[in-house]
């Protein structure tokens, strides 16, 4: 698994006109490629009138999954300049529509090419993006006159604190960078005197938290 990835921070619409032509894009996170189906489909009922409904994802923080359509555009000159400003700005698990009603003015190849890539692009500035890295998932067994500072300390540190459950102990379920698991079992175990346990679980993503100060 890539240590992180880069995704949009929002869905959003963006739209611009060249030659007479409408270009509305639409942008949106998707967790997998059903999703980004859902999302097209769901574009083409909000545009009936349109001519076209040209879309990219790309989806896994690997880039597995990458798909185009043009649409009806001439091949080309769509779908894959869309999918390939997604992939110029690191972008996953993201889907793009580009709506296009034609204005009576045709553009060539070369202008298709930049309409399309070019939306996409305005969009993704418009929208932002979000980084995702990969976390350790981990449950923290405590005794409970420890566990409430502890939990603001693990909060304060940036960590991700996903449930506290209590019991005859406190279990805290957290999620952390995959590479410090170490020196947080250290720091753990300095923070408590040796008390608190610490079991790893699986991995995921998740958004990058900038520590309070």
């Amino acid at each position: 698994m890539p240590e992180e990835y880069l995704t949009v921070a929002r869905a959003g619409t963006h739209e611009t006109e060249i030659s007479r032509s409408r270009f509305l894009c639409s942008l949106a996170p998707c967790a997998s490629e059903e999703e980004a189906q859902d999302f097209v489909a769901r574009v083409r009922r909000e545009h009936p009138g349109a001519g076209h409904h040209c879309f990219a994802y790309v989806i896994g923080a690997d880039a597995s999954v990458q798909k185009a359509s043009d649409d009806g555009e001439p091949g080309g000159t769509a779908g894959v300049p869309m999918l390939q400003m997604l992939l110029r700005r690191d972008m996953r698990y993201v889907v793009a529509v580009v709506t296009r009603y034609f204005g009576g003015v045709k553009l060539g190849a070369g202008g298709l090419i930049r309409a399309y890539g070019g939306v996409v692009g305005e969009t993704l500035d418009m929208v932002g993006a979000r980084t995702r890295r990969r976390l350790r998932l981990a449950t923290i067994t405590v005794g409970h006159q420890r566990a409430g500072r502890l939990e603001n300390e693990l909060r304060a540190a940036g960590l991700t604190v996903r449930d506290v459950r209590y019991a005859e102990s406190v279990a805290i379920d957290i999620a952390l960078p995959a590479g410090d698991v170490d020196a947080f079992r250290a720091r753990l175990a300095d923070a408590t005197a040796g008390e608190a346990a610490l079991e790893l679980g699986g991995e995921t993503y998740g958004d990058v938290v900038v520590p309070q100060r």
